[in-house]
């Protein structure tokens, strides 16, 4: 049983608890626990107990496979968040770079106009409802006080 919790022990500090449930059942109780104060952020699935109740005979014959699998999946998530964590920062410190970069290179205003940017002098127009429908058109507004009937 305590073979298998050693790989998590690596990792975490466990608490193991124990108590009668009924006259021929126990419950176990394994929760794991950061090591450091720095781990806290590691999230709530790596602290996650393993609770299981069953007769003595039964926990004996199954609970190191149940631990072993615990142990499996805390691991395997343990690291796919490590790793997860180190992208996540090269990501953040690759966009800081991209950003700084982008402000020291910035082209000054005033700097010349593409050759596929229009030249054109002319300014621009805004075209209103009342332009494409009609000046008497309802433009079909909730704040239009008398509907229109066009009879």
């Amino acid at each position: 049983m305590f073979q298998e919790l050693m790989p998590l022990l690596a990792q975490r500090t466990l608490i193991v608890t124990m108590s009668r449930v009924s006259d021929d059942e126990i419950r176990i109780n394994v929760v794991p626990k950061p090591l450091k104060s720095d781990q806290q952020d590691d999230g709530a699935a790596l602290t996650t107990p393993l609770s299981v109740i069953g007769a003595p005979k039964e926990l004996d014959e199954q609970l190191p496979r149940q631990l072993a699998e615990f142990v499996e999946a805390h691991v395997g998530l343990s690291s796919t968040l490590k790793i997860a964590k180190e992208q996540m920062d090269a990501a953040a410190k690759a966009a800081r770079e991209a950003a700084k970069k982008s402000t020291t290179s910035k082209p000054h205003a005033g700097s010349s106009r593409s050759a596929e940017e229009p030249q054109s002098n002319a300014e621009p127009t805004q075209a209103t409802a009342t332009d494409a429908v009609g000046a008497d058109a309802s433009t079909g507004s909730l704040f239009d006080i008398e509907p229109k009937n066009d009879k």
